[in-house]
């Protein structure tokens, strides 16, 4: 929850302000994340807690278990720029190429200013699928849209 916190309290962070990280939150993604999908964590010296998080799930639908969706990644604050999100993202796939032949996309949504996430997520093999205009209010007020990205087999 720390984590999730930090990240939602940080510009350019998760969709989620601080105070909508609740315990049944972080306990429901846990939870869909080791029934059908994965999560991977990151830690690293001199930081109390998780440095980073990723995880995504597949849908309880048969026509979309093909599909590693619903994807998350946190990264501290204090621990960004250190490649621990490229690094999470590196593993996620090698795994689901490895040891899930059967997911054949792996998707994600982020907004369209948050150049730095879309270049990680660029750099590591999605591609921008389309644009959801006006999607996010910014606590200023301001819209912003939201991109879809899949990285497919």
């Amino acid at each position: 929850m720390e984590l999730y916190r930090s990240v939602g309290a940080a510009s350019g962070g998760i969709a989620r302000s601080p105070d909508e990280v609740t315990r049944d939150y972080v306990d429901g993604f846990v939870a869909k994340s080791l029934a059908r999908g994965l999560l991977f964590v990151a830690e690293i010296e001199g930081l109390p807690g998780l440095a980073a998080e990723l995880h995504a799930y597949r849908s309880e639908l048969r026509i979309f278990r093909h599909v590693l969706g619903e994807l998350t990644v946190a990264v501290h604050p204090a621990a960004q720029g250190q490649g621990l999100g490229r690094e999470l993202f590196v593993r996620l796939l090698d795994l689901v190429r490895r040891e899930h032949p059967d997911i054949t996309r792996v998707e994600l949504v982020t907004q369209e200013s948050n150049h730095r996430a879309l270049r990680l997520y660029e750099g590591v093999g999605f591609q921008r699928e389309g644009r959801l205009a006006g999607r996010i209010r910014q606590p200023d007020g301001t819209l912003d849209a939201d991109i879809p990205l899949a990285w497919l087999r």
